[in-house]
């Protein structure tokens, strides 16, 4: 398997649950043609600055909500798994939360996951798009089946795209005007590992969409820009200190980094005023095999 992120496993595809808003401290569930779950106080006013997070049951999705939670954000949870997303929000108690259960690749399940945070917090200030899968790990390209290739494709970059252009929408129609996106990108956007096509391409696809939507975004005040990982260390990533699969057949053991210092990056480039952003930036284990020649 691929760990240069830890973004994004079957937990970012669709959501999970998480408490909801300091306040009552009860627990509700809230219809959006999807289930929300969480400990709301009464009304929709705007307390603290907004966000979306996709895949925030596990992983960097998880490290970057807690960061974000712990910062002051109201966020909005998403991922599959109702039980992973109650623990996201368990660890900043009384925090802002609300989670939405949320399959990336479905158009409706995408709607319905803004819908509920404009509802509850009233605007969406950031989306950090985070969902993603590698598939199949160490599978040649002579043996991927389509369905595998299809599902990381529908996960990676279309769940990608409809986020983005759901939080486009919400973005360019609120007052104040605009917000920022931060898509999850992977340095496999830049080199891939062995038997990883399904996930390379969809990662170089990702630097596409955020180049377009950074350029679509100037007249709206949308700040779009991608965070490239590699190697941060996770239940994801356990195995690379093991070894992890080289371009020369090897085997060999790959150091990794703290996920937190993927999640401060991370509210580094989302707390930068509009008129700044971070275009692209690249955080990984300093001495993983990937600059130079290993």
């Amino acid at each position: 398997m691929n760990t240069e992120e830890t973004a994004g496993t079957e937990e970012a595809r669709t959501g999970e649950t998480g408490t909801g808003e300091t306040g009552t401290g009860e627990t509700g569930t809230r219809g959006t043609g999807r289930e929300a779950v969480g400990r709301e106080e009464a009304g929709t006013e705007r307390v603290s600055r907004v966000a979306v997070v996709t895949g925030a049951g596990s992983g960097i999705g998880r490290a970057v909500a807690v960061e974000l939670l712990r910062a002051g954000w109201s966020v909005a949870l998403a991922g599959r798994r109702p039980e992973p997303l109650q623990e996201t929000a368990a660890r900043v108690p009384g925090a802002a939360s609300l989670a939405v259960r949320t399959d990336v690749s479905r158009p409706e399940d995408v709607a319905a996951l803004f819908a509920a945070a404009v509802e509850r917090f009233g605007r969406v200030d950031l989306l950090f798009n985070n969902a993603g899968t590698f598939g199949p790990g160490g599978v040649p390209v002579e043996d991927l089946s389509y369905d595998a290739w299809r599902h990381v494709v529908d996960v990676n970059l279309n769940g990608a795209f409809l986020c983005a252009q759901a939080a486009y929408r919400q973005m360019k129609e609120q007052d104040p005007q605009g917000g920022r996106i931060i898509n999850n990108g992977s340095i496999s956007a830049h080199a891939p590992r062995p038997h990883s096509v399904a996930y390379t391409a969809t990662k170089h696809a990702l630097t596409g969409l955020t180049k377009s939507l950074s350029l679509d975004g100037r007249p709206y005040r949308i700040a779009v820009g991608q965070i490239d990982i590699g190697n941060a260390a996770t239940d994801m990533t356990a195995g690379m200190q093991t070894g992890a699969l080289q371009a020369n057949g090897e085997v060999v053991p790959e150091p990794v980094m703290d996920v937190a210092d993927v999640a401060r990056t991370v509210r580094h480039m989302a707390e930068l005023p509009l008129d700044a952003n971070v275009q692209f930036a690249t955080v990984l284990a300093t001495t993983m095999p990937f600059v130079g020649r290993g």
